[in-house]
This record gives structure tokens, sequence and C-alpha cells, in this order.
């Protein structure tokens, strides 16, 4: 399909000293902002031994989600340890994954407790007939299974605006922008895993699936709220987690398509190109204790049209999804920040920041309904116009299996 691309300064223009340095202080306002933040949450739980903050945190989910009246499990480095006879068989894949999303677990095991009785014959008194217990044996995963298992290996990344979900978004452009100053966003998509399986007995985990979204912008100014561009986004994706360190790694299909009364009411200013590409990318996550998330990676791309764009890029990030939830209405509040920089925008940082609030729901699992404030700067995520230079605030609800 045809698409536009806008007549921009070449890219060689420099940029404003002003606006420049306007930018960064808005950064390191943002970066000290979330390192206090960081500072409080370390030092409210400096105390907290972890191993302990688990056992508690897993005791009140058993007690509370599944009416597991007095729980009996141990944790080990990070590992929890359940007793069988306490998990019914249609619980047990939901118990394993309710108590994986507790930050700092890198593992659960539920396995059987064997009772050996012994006694005597005796003509002395009765007394209390001696019970050797034994520990439960690991014979759960940490993830279920096999073909289309539940849950992920490698967590969605919240700040990113091009992560495959269910969304819905206004925003409000500061200063220029492509068409309209109040837009709405839209996505549709999720990632899909088809087989899970572990290396041999270890603590590693490996899937493969398939990964898509579809991604729209809408110009709420116009009378009948137009269609701006919509992204497609397809890939076939694998991952891997062993213990808190996981991957993420896809070969992908991008493609940009203009709505028709965007092209009606733009066709003068605008010159005839396509943008269409394939690339693979490759993004490594480390969870650190009490709900810190690091992230890195970076990709290229080929096949690409026109010839001429650049094809490398890097992506990191940081992430905080609180450890603590205010049951009654089963709340946490999250926060992250996500940069991209890309070889054909001069490595120009693309900053996205989020934070709000996540509805847990465990009767439900791995569906986190988000509401999160958003703010971008840098060149635009919306495929077609990636030279262009947004700013935005908004607000909107994110969905993730």
């Amino acid at each position: 399909m045809k698409i536009y691309e806008t007549r921009n300064a070449p890219e060689t223009q420099e940029a404003c000293p002003i606006c420049t340095l306007g930018k960064i202080r808005l950064v390191m306002r943002g970066l000290s902002i979330f390192t206090v933040l960081l500072v409080c949450v370390f030092t409210t739980s400096a105390a907290m031994s972890d191993d302990s903050y688990i056992a508690g945190y897993a005791t009140g989910i058993l007690r509370y989600a599944f009416k597991i009246d007095t729980p009996s499990l141990t944790v080990e480095n990070g590992n929890i340890i359940l007793s069988a006879d306490q998990v019914s068989a249609d619980d047990r894949e939901k118990i394993v994954q309710a108590l994986m999303e507790i930050t700092g677990v890198s593992g659960v095991s539920i396995g059987e407790r064997s009772v050996q009785q012994t006694s005597a014959i005796s003509t002395a008194p009765a007394e209390a007939v001696p019970i050797e217990e034994s520990m439960p044996t690991a014979d759960s995963a940490m993830l279920a299974t096999g073909i289309l298992p539940s849950g992920h290996l490698f967590k969605p990344l919240l700040a990113d605006p091009r992560w495959a979900h269910f969304s819905v978004a206004y925003r409000n452009y500061v200063g220029k922008n492509i068409d309209g100053t109040n837009n709405a966003a839209v996505s549709f998509g999720e990632t899909l895993p088809f087989y899970r399986a572990n290396f041999g007995q270890s603590i590693v985990q490996w899937e493969v699936g398939l990964q898509a979204g579809v991604f729209s912008d809408f110009n709420l100014d116009a009378p009948s709220s137009d269609l701006i561009n919509t992204d497609f986004i397809a890939s076939i994706y694998s991952s891997m987690r062993a213990g808190n360190a996981s991957a993420f790694a896809r070969i992908y299909h991008q493609s940009s398509h203009l709505g028709d009364e965007f092209l009606l009411r733009k066709l003068t200013s605008l010159e005839r190109i396509n943008l269409s590409y394939e690339g693979v990318d490759l993004r490594l996550s480390y969870e650190f204790p009490y709900g810190i998330r690091v992230y890195g990676g970076g990709g290229g791309i080929f096949h690409k049209e026109p010839s001429t764009i650049k094809p490398w890029s890097v992506q990191y990030g940081v992430e905080f999804r609180s450890p603590w939830r205010l049951d009654i209405a089963s709340i946490r509040p999250i926060l992250a920040v996500d940069i991209k920089n890309h070889e054909q925008n001069n490595w120009n940082a693309d900053i996205s920041a989020r934070a709000g609030i996540q509805f847990d729901n465990f009767q439900t699992f791995n569906r986190r309904l988000q509401l999160l404030a958003e703010y971008f700067n840098g060149n635009s995520p919306t495929g077609q116009f990636f030279k262009e230079k947004v700013e935005y605030i908004g607000i909107g609800a994110h969905y993730h299996f």
C-alpha cells in the first residue's frame, strides 16, 4: 500500500541549544524523581528478609485468593516449596502463576508430603507416635509447560509504545503535530506462546510463539475523528527465563498505512513513499527485589523500503511494579520509563514514561488492567511519521493477558 512522508528539514540541521537544554533538564528532573522513588523503596524495605517477605506474601495470596486457611510452605533463596496435599488439581496451575507474580520469586515447587508412621507392639502405656515428615519434592515447573501454555516468561514492557497489547488512550500534543492536537490511540494485540518446555531438570524454561499488534491513531479534532495511521506488526518470537533473568528475541514485519480521510486532507503537502520492513531484535531483562526491573537490547532491520532507512536501534528502560498491593481494591502502583535510540534519527532519545495503578484479579489469571498517565518526547512512534519530533501527555487504559 502506498503511503506518504512529510517534507522535513534536512536531517543535518542542528538542534536549537535552548530547546536541547530544556529537554535535558526535563529528562534529568524525571530521573531525579525516579531515583528518589527507588531510594524510598529500598530504604523502607532494607530491613526485610527476602525469603521471609516472600513467605508472608505467598501465605496471604493462598489464604485470601484460594481460601487455604493454613498454608504450609517454605522459601529457600526465592524458591517457594508448597505441599501438594493442600492444592487441588484444578487450582494447581493458577497457584503457580499467582506465586510467580511475587517480586523476587525465582521458582515454585509443589510436591507430595510423605508421612511415615512407625509403631511397635508394647505393653507400655500409649505414647505419642513419632511421625517423620519429608519436605516436598520439586516436581512442578515455574510455569506450565506444553502446547498453548498460559503466562509469559518475558514480562511485557510497560512503557514501550509498540509492545503488543490491548489499550485505548487520549493524547494531547504539545506544540506541533502531524494532524490535530487531540488524538486517540488504540492498540489490539498480544504475545501468544505456542509451546513451552524446561531445559532438563534446571530452572531454565524456554518458549516459542507469535506476537502481533495493530496500532491506530485518530484525530479527535476532525469532524469524524479521522483515522490518521495504522501500524501492523507481526513476529515469531522465542523467550527464555532463568530465575529473575529473562530474554526475548523475535523476527518481525512492520508496515504503515494511512487513513483515507487523512490522505484527502493532506494530499497536497505530502510526498508518496512506501514504508515496510522486516527486522530482528533481542531484549534482556533482570528483576531485582521489591519490584525493580531493568532491561536493554537492540536490533536491526532488513528487506526495507525505502532502502535509504538506516537499520540499527537500541532500547533500554527501567520499571517498578509495587510488590505491595491494596487488597481491598486489589490495586498496586506501577512506574516505567522506556528509551529508544534509532540510527535513522541520529541516535536521538525517544523517551516514553508511564505511571499509574494496576488492578489485579486473581480469579482470572494473567489479566492485568492498568490505568496509566503517559508522557512522550522524541521522534514519533507512529510508523509513517518517524522523522517527526513530537511531544505529548495523555492517559490510557491498558490490558495485558
